[in-house]
């Protein structure tokens, strides 16, 4: 049985602009279990990056609440709030926010040192990762500006993992990046699901989507359906045929 590692009531999400109350999430019960590479789809302006902004505590829903274990999100003070984000998430963004000042390891450890003093231990878990995800040791003393955009994004994906996070949220992670490239980050992102990262992917894109194992389809607001999928192979020649029979029934 799935250990359960995130739960919503009736989460809901308005904003209001010019005199009209626009109801982005509504009533949305939702449960993320741990080890589960979950994405989110649906059309443009459906709440997809809404709703993982506010899984992740970076926005506040209207209504609702949001659990992690004992904690509800909607109780914490704004430092809990943002401890929470520091040793239960890491964040992958289309945009991959590198700092331009500082070199490739440094970018890392700063995200890394923000939770831990021991820097010898986060040096340490930070040559792991660049080794994981092909990034050596002479592009480690690069600065983001010499990176490739592939290269960029997976420093992006070791800064997202460097405190052991419960949970990876990735926003269109491969949604700025070339077809070879963005396949790069996909199976990235698949070596460490199949090493028992639990991820939550927000994606318009079908090559992406295939890589989870719960699709989760968002349609004015609300889940409109789910399909699971299983563990991600690249010999599974059905699945493409499911996801998109499963698209094809949410009006993709």
């Amino acid at each position: 049985m799935k250990q359960i590692l995130l739960e919503t009531e009736k989460l809901s999400k308005s904003f209001s602009g010019e005199g009209v109350l626009q109801h982005v999430l509504r009533n949305i019960d939702l449960t993320l279990y741990q080890g589960d590479f979950t994405v989110i789809m649906g059309a443009s302006g459906a709440g997809k990056s809404t709703l993982l902004y506010a899984l992740s505590g970076m926005d506040t829903p209207t209504l609702g609440t949001i659990r992690y274990g004992n904690q509800v999100l909607s109780d914490l003070s704004i430092d809990a709030l943002a401890l929470f984000r520091r040793q239960v998430c890491g964040f992958v963004f289309q945009q991959i926010y590198l700092l331009d000042t500082m070199n490739v390891m440094d970018n890392v450890l700063a995200a890394g040192l923000l939770v831990s003093k021991d820097k010898k231990a986060v040096v340490k878990r930070a040559m792991k990762l660049f080794a994981a995800v092909g990034i050596s040791k002479e592009a480690q003393r690069k600065f983001p500006t010499q990176l490739s955009g592939g290269e960029a994004q997976r420093v992006g994906i070791v800064r997202a993992l460097i405190n052991h996070p419960a949970i990876l949220f990735a926003d269109e992670p491969t949604g700025a990046l070339n077809s070879k490239t963005g396949l790069d980050v996909l199976d990235t992102l698949s070596a460490f699901h199949r090493q028992g990262q639990s991820i939550v992917m927000v994606t318009h894109d079908l090559r992406s989507a295939l890589r989870g194992n719960r699709i989760l389809y968002l349609k004015d607001g609300v889940i409109l359906g789910e399909c699971e999928l299983g563990t991600y192979t690249q010999e599974d020649a059905q699945r493409t045929q499911r996801l998109n029979q499963f698209l094809g029934e949410m009006g993709w």
